[in-house]
């Protein structure tokens, strides 16, 4: 057995979402390239599971942009 390692790990590049089956507390993960692709994945799922959108992420970092957080919670109110 080794030490555990010291270090968090750092988050991938990419724009993250979490689907959830309905009325779960956690769920999986899944990381888009772009923020069209995010969104598709978003409509894709939401009509069987719960998605919480987790946002982009650079460098290990979430990125904080509140002018493209508030559309994105707009346009997934609309579409639902």
């Amino acid at each position: 057995m080794g030490r555990p390692p010291v270090l968090p790990k750092k988050k991938k590049d990419g724009f993250w979402l979490e689907l959830r089956n309905k009325g779960a507390k956690t769920g999986i993960v899944i990381i888009r390239d772009t923020e069209e692709a995010m969104m598709q994945a978003a409509r894709q799922y939401q009509n069987t599971k719960d998605v919480v959108i987790l946002g982009e992420h650079r460098n290990g970092k979430k990125v904080e942009d509140s002018a493209s957080s508030a559309k994105k919670k707009k346009s997934l109110s609309k579409a639902a």
